[in-house]
């Protein structure tokens, strides 16, 4: 292998799990953490890399730690280490992205990046009434706190109660359907059958959480604790945070890695990486099915490593959601009846809030291991689609310096966002709606409109016979008038 010794390479790689009943023996989510880190660098065979460790990365997660990468760095013997914090909001891309682009100016040389979840023990102190608290780190502060620009939900959307990630998706969802011209039902055996192509995946993944391989049936249908959440997703849709799981990724130069000795079957090299940061909240998106920063990503990708997307011998698209899956392969025209998973998926291996593209790498570079000279694409996803990231990795070496594309610009030309108003007594055009479920059934129902003039607007519906209507027969397309109130009633 000859390439400049400045070269990024991944060369450890490593997870953490726990499935502990009483939360009391079970670990918190920064031990988890230094249990992958310390494993990654047995994975690459150097448990010197440790000692040598420039910065620890970590993507904040749903624990209230302060500054998680000093307790991490500390636990593995690294003081000299500085800490970075990437907050919810922050692609997991660009986390990986910005550290293969600091090995590669010299900025840097060793470098972890780290996350992880114990939610799952978090849940088990809940239900058994025991206090298992995380560590108290007094306030301390990050050396480096990366936060997001803006919000990705208007306030709009959180003065109308749609705040979580299940009703926004489930929107984009119903909007893809009737773009693609289905039925309803046609629509659902599709998306069915999606995830559950995702779940023999996990099935056969000995890292993932769930491993039951339910059907399609099972999947679509809302019985047996696999409650609606928000119509059309199932609790089976939906990805499942309450896990217990950590990983970790070591990077370092190439110069390093040689001197360090560290075998060459270890290394991962990424070639490339994407990303776009303008967002524009779901309401105000003029097409709510599209997402032209994948399409950006996945191009740009092209350009520079000469290979298409579809092209990657594997393949892991962020799956939050079923039409997040569907929304990134149609923009980055790869075919959807190949694997689009090496782990199963984030309602099946687990969803660790903001870390799951970590998990994911590290299974993709296991993958690459295996198979010399094999190619691996792996995206990102923040908020609602709302930013976009994707990148390409390979065992063998790039044919030009590792680049970090940014097309936040490119996307902001293209995706400008729809005015949004309220409206008393106007007749408005439902472009998008669901209905949302409670643990007793329905609880309303909630459409984005627009207007004759193209502004949008967000309405509700808590009447039984219109959230009813709106399960049991398309009504995307359907006229309603706009009250004063926020309120909306169906013209028929």
């Amino acid at each position: 292998m000859n390439f400049d010794d400045r070269t990024p390479v991944l060369v450890g790689v490593a997870t953490a799990a726990q499935r502990l009943d009483d939360p009391i023996e079970a670990k918190e989510a920064v031990a988890l953490m230094a249990q992958a880190l310390a494993a990654a660098a047995d994975d690459a065979g150097a448990s010197e890399l440790l000692g040598r460790l420039d910065q620890v990365r970590v993507t904040k997660g749903t624990w209230g730690y302060t500054d998680p990468a000093r307790w991490v760095a500390d636990a593995a013997g690294a003081p000299q280490a500085s800490s970075y914090l990437a907050d919810v909001g922050i692609l997991q891309t660009a986390v990986m992205g910005d550290t293969a682009a600091a090995i590669a100016s010299g900025s840097a040389d060793v470098v972890a990046v780290v996350g992880g979840e114990a939610k799952y023990r978090g849940l088990r102190a809940s239900i058994t009434s025991v206090n298992a608290p995380d560590t108290d780190q007094g306030g301390a502060e990050p050396d480096d706190f990366v936060t997001p620009h803006g919000m990705i939900i208007s306030r709009a959307e959180i003065d109308t109660g749609l705040v979580m990630a299940t009703h926004h998706y489930a929107m984009i969802e119903n909007a893809r359907r009737v773009a693609d011209g289905q039925t309803i039902e046609e629509h659902r055996d599709e998306v069915a059958g999606l995830w559950a192509r995702f779940a023999q995946v996990a099935a056969a993944n000995p890292d993932a959480w769930f491993r039951d391989g339910l059907s399609g049936e099972v999947i679509a249908t809302p019985e047996n604790g696999n409650r609606m959440l928000a119509w059309p997703y199932t609790k089976w849709h939906n990805s499942q945070w309450n896990v217990d799981q950590a990983a970790a990724l070591i990077f370092c130069s190439a110069g390093t890695a040689r001197a360090l000795g560290i075998s060459t079957d270890r290394w991962v090299f990424p070639w490339a990486a994407a990303e776009s940061n303008h967002m524009v909240p779901v309401t105000e998106r003029p097409e709510l099915h599209r997402s032209p920063g994948f399409a950006h990503a996945g191009r740009a990708l092209s350009e520079r490593v000469g290979m298409a997307p579809n092209e990657a011998d594997h393949i892991d698209l962020y799956s939050c959601f079923p039409i997040a899956v569907r929304t990134q392969a149609r923009e980055m025209d790869i075919d959807l009846g190949r694997d689009l998973t090496v782990t199963g998926g984030m309602t099946w291996a687990g969803g660790p809030l903001n870390n799951y593209v970590i998990q994911a790498a590290v299974k993709m570079a296991q993958v690459l291991r295996a198979g010399p000279g094999s190619t691996g694409l792996l995206t990102s996803i923040s908020g609602m689609i709302t930013k976009q990231g994707a990148s390409m990795w390979s065992s063998e070496p790039p044919a030009q310096p590792f680049a970090n594309l940014d097309v936040t610009e490119a996307v902001a030309a293209e995706l400008q966002p729809k005015p949004y108003r309220t409206g008393d007594g106007e007749q408005a055009t439902v472009v998008s709606y669901t209905v949302i479920w409670g643990r007793e059934g329905p609880e309303r129902a909630v459409v984005i409109g627009e207007f004759a003039d193209g502004a949008r607007t967000l309405l509700v519906s808590a009447v039984p016979g219109v959230m009813a209507a709106a399960v049991a027969g398309e009504f995307c397309g359907r006229s309603v008038v706009a009250g004063a109130d926020g309120t909306f009633t169906p013209i028929d």
